[in-house]
């Protein structure tokens, strides 16, 4: 199996990076605004990018401020049974998060592409956060 390994740092502390990955609100300023989303283990929250079908992923695991986990259960036809997983731990006033995107079945152009796009989306993460923290 292979899989997409991400990290960054954000200038913001933890708990506003995980409520921006667990809200409606949050999620909906950083990926899509087509979205519906639950803060709550087992939901399938969904995604529409425009395609012909909506990317679903229920959650698998929720720890408050330190790891979120989603299961795609319907989506792309690569993305069906992968996991992505966010790690989140907080130094100062610095929060690190791990993005990681497991159980491809191989390695393609379509995974090196998601790649880079979860690499735009953590960048827009930490762009969102860091906005949020300078507000405060």
């Amino acid at each position: 199996m292979e899989s997409i390994e991400q990290i960054n740092y954000i200038k913001a502390p933890i708990h506003t990076v995980y409520n921006t990955l667990t809200t409606q609100e949050g999620l909906g300023a950083i990926w899509t605004k087509k979205l519906k989303v639950k803060h709550e283990v087992g939901y399938i929250n969904e995604f529409d990018f425009d395609e012909e079908y909506l990317t679903k992923m229920k959650i698998i695991a929720l720890q408050n401020n330190r790891k979120i986990e989603w299961e795609c259960i319907f989506s792309d036809a690569e993305w069906k049974g992968t996991r992505v997983i966010f790690e989140l731990s907080e130094k100062g006033n610095t929060t690190m998060i791990l993005l990681k995107h497991s159980d491809w079945k191989a390695k393609t152009d379509y995974l090196r592409w998601c790649s880079y796009n979860w690499a735009m989306f953590l960048f827009s993460l930490k762009m969102h956060c860091e906005a949020i923290h300078q507000n405060e």
